[in-house]
This record gives C-alpha cells, structure tokens and sequence, in this order.
C-alpha cells in the first residue's frame, strides 16, 4: 500500500486558478465519494484552503493513482487538464509522507509558522472519516501528522514571534503596557488590518474593543464582531481618553490625530500611559504625539522591523524542525512498509493457531479424566510449539517489510498455507508509528 498526494498551493497557481478547484466544505461529501471510486483509490482526504487544495490518498498503483486523481482534479472542477497539470504537484511514499508532516508543522505556509493550517487539515480529516473515505492507512497518516505539528511547537519556539504586523502591535504593547487584562483598545478605522488586530487583541486579553470610523455602519459591523461599540468619526476627540490603546489605519492623506488631542486626552486619564501604533501610510497619527508625556506612538517601520527580525528568528526554528519531520517520516514509513507483510503475518499466526486448536480439541475431547492443570499445561505446550515454529519465518518476514523485496515471500506463504488476508480490526492493532 502506498500514499499519494496531488495538488497545488500559493507557490505554483495564483489565487484564480487555486479558486476554480477549491472544494466547498458545504459540498464536500460528493467529491470525497467520487475520489474513492476511482480505480486504485482505496482511501481519500481533500484539504482545500485559500492556499492549497491537495488530495491524500492511498493506492497500491503508484503511477496510475496519481495520473488519475489528477485527472479527477481536472474532470470534476471542469478545468482543462493540459492547464491545471502544470501547476500541480505530486509525491509518494516518504515525499508524500514528508509532505503532509512539513505542511501540518506549518513549514510550507506562506507564513511559517502560523497556526490555522493544522486546524484546516484537521477539518479536512473530519469530513473524511464522517463521510467513510479515510481508513487503516489515512487514518493513522493524518493522526500522526497532528502529532508531528504539535511536537514541532512544543519543542521548537516557530510560533512564538509575531510575522504580521497585526500581531507584531499586539507584541509590542505588551511590552510597554505588561498584560493587557481588562484593556481597552480603540481602532481608528475598520479595515481588514483592523479587523486582523481587533482578534489579537481580544486573543491576548484586551477587554474592549471601540470602532472609529467615518462610515460609521462600517464601524458598527466590526464593532459587532467583538461585542464592542462603535463611534461617529466626530466623537474621536471626546473619547479618546476611554483607550489604553489605538490603533490607527486608515486611508486618509493627512493626520487623523494631533498633539493637542492626544494631550488633552491623556489629561483626563490623569496621563495613564496610552498606546499609539500607526500603522497607515500616509501616516494617520501626527509625528508630536511621541513627544506627549505618557503618550508611546509606534509606526508601520517600527513594526516592521519587529516582524523581519522574528522572521529571521523562525528562520531558525524551522531547521530544528525539519529535523523533527525526518524523524518521524522515517519512523512512519518504517510502519508504512510493514504494512505489506502484516497481514501475511496475522494470517500465519491465525492458520497456525487454528490447526493448533482444532487438534488439541480433538485430543482432549478424547481424554476423559485429565485434570484441569494438565489441560493448562497442554494448552500452554501447544502454544509454545506454535510460537517457535513461527519465530524464524515471522522475523524474518518482519525484516523484509523494512525496504527489501516482500512480494516474493508473501506470494510464497500464501500460496503455500492458503492463507486468507484479515479483517481490517486485526490490522488496525498492528505495531503503531
């Protein structure tokens, strides 16, 4: 049995052509049946997010299954072949193995590092297993995966430094303010970038969230979001003071806030430290604020710099954790080639021991006075007799599915004790990963 992987991400397709073939989660049902009907295709995953859509599956014909889940891409978004091909990608056995551990760790992310694509993946496996797709081998593949991602942040630092600038503000009035328990935080705009701050904020403790906004039923839909409250462009100066932090973006061409307004504000609070991060170009916050007392203004360059050096830090974790995903690919891949002799070793176990059975019933049933603990002592000769007949053959069978040749031995056992393939339970209690 072998793994396969087919798709493309926001390296190799733009965002058009990743649209066309994204799989809708509302729909997601009907593709999933599909893939698993195709010939060679015993088990299927899709993951489809903003950045990938790949489709995981399991074949024992490693050329055909990928031509043809390729294929399938094709056919069931109507998109033709010759264009989307160039864009996919495809890997099998330990590239697909290494594939899906490095993208679950976060290490293929456009930002590396970030948190949601286990989260997607872990969706992915949950309509797969609701709709019956994934079994022994997807299975295990997708639950070691989450293992491998959260081993990578608990023993490496790749998600601790803030890459964006939302959250590289959030960082940094931690830093001037300590924890932001019970904060208020003002958002001069309602923007995406806004939007994105508003969650890190909430995230870290931040306990209010007001909206400034020129059109103010922008301001209220984002203020809605988080349960806070939304202001006329106009009430800016009145209620400034209320912000611990604000947060500015917006797209106008002068200064939003003056010196003046800050520092009356800041009067108010008895000057109780505020906040200021800029993040607008041109800038929304006049230069002078700095020099309010109490009043810390930061700017878009100042963020910046924040963010590229945590990159180049994450840069750092990411070989201790590629380091990591070999490890694991090799340990799973270990198991992976067990698979081919795995059953020919239960089914030997379970010939053998019927045999056993079946004589030794015969034998007691025929053995009218013997005692109960020379039954348990017959039981267990018998048993031991099995298990040194079958302890040279087994292991070395065992050795074999660890990269050598395993179809001649298999082919051989089977035809040779007419041995029957078991049911997929038994499999499924097989040494793990």
């Amino acid at each position: 049995m072998h793994i396969i992987v087919v798709g493309l991400s926001h390296m190799t397709a733009t965002v058009e052509l990743r649209e066309q073939v994204a799989f809708s989660p509302n729909s997601i049902a009907k593709p999933l049946c599909e893939l698993v009907a195709i010939d060679g295709v015993i088990e299927g995953v899709i993951v489809s997010t903003c950045n990938r859509v790949e489709i995981y599956a399991s074949t024992r014909d490693i050329a055909g299954g990928i031509a043809r889940v390729k294929r399938f891409m094709a056919d069931y978004h109507r998109v033709d072949y010759e264009r989307l091909e160039g864009h996919l990608y495809s890997y099998h056995s330990e590239a697909a193995i290494r594939h899906l551990f490095r993208v679950a760790s976060s290490l293929d992310s456009m930002v590396v590092g970030e948190p949601q694509i286990l989260g997607q993946i872990k969706a992915a496996y949950g309509y797969a297993s609701e709709f019956k797709t994934s079994g022994i081998i997807l299975n295990r593949f997708l639950h070691k995966a989450f293992s491998v991602a959260k081993r990578v942040r608990t023993e490496t630092r790749i998600a601790s430094s803030a890459v964006s600038v939302a959250f590289a503000a959030v960082e940094l009035a931690k830093k001037i303010l300590g924890e932001l328990d019970g904060k208020t935080v003002m958002l001069i705009g309602a923007g995406e970038m806004c939007e994105l701050a508003a969650r890190h904020f909430i995230g870290s403790g931040a306990a209010n969230i007001i909206v400034v906004n020129r059109t103010f039923e922008r301001a209220e839909r984002l203020a809605d979001d988080f349960n806070g409250q939304a202001l006329h462009f106009d009430q800016l100066p009145e209620q400034l003071h209320r912000a611990d932090i604000v947060l500015s973006s917006t797209g106008a061409e002068h200064a939003v806030l003056l010196a003046p307004v800050v520092e009356s504000a800041l009067r108010r609070r008895k000057f109780k430290p505020m906040f200021f991060i800029d993040i607008a170009v041109p800038r929304d916050i006049e230069s002078a604020v700095n020099d309010v007392d109490s009043a810390y203004l930061f700017t878009v360059d100042d963020l910046q710099e924040i963010v590229e050096n945590n990159i180049a830090r994450r840069s750092v974790e990411a070989e201790k954790a590629e380091e990591i995903v070999e490890e694991e690919v090799i340990r799973f891949y270990g198991w992976l080639t067990s698979l081919e002799v795995t059953p020919t070793i239960i089914a030997m176990r379970n010939r053998f021991n019927q045999v056993r059975e079946a004589e030794l019933n015969r034998t007691l049933a025929a053995w009218k006075d013997i005692s109960p603990d020379d039954e348990r002592r017959l039981q267990a000769l018998t048993q031991g007799i099995i298990n040194k007949l079958l302890h040279a053959p087994l292991t070395k069978l065992k050795q074999a599915g660890q990269g050598g040749r395993t179809d001649l031995y298999v082919d051989a056992l089977c035809n040779l004790f007419d041995l029957q393939e078991p049911a997929d339970e038994e499999l499924a209690g097989e040494d793990q990963p």
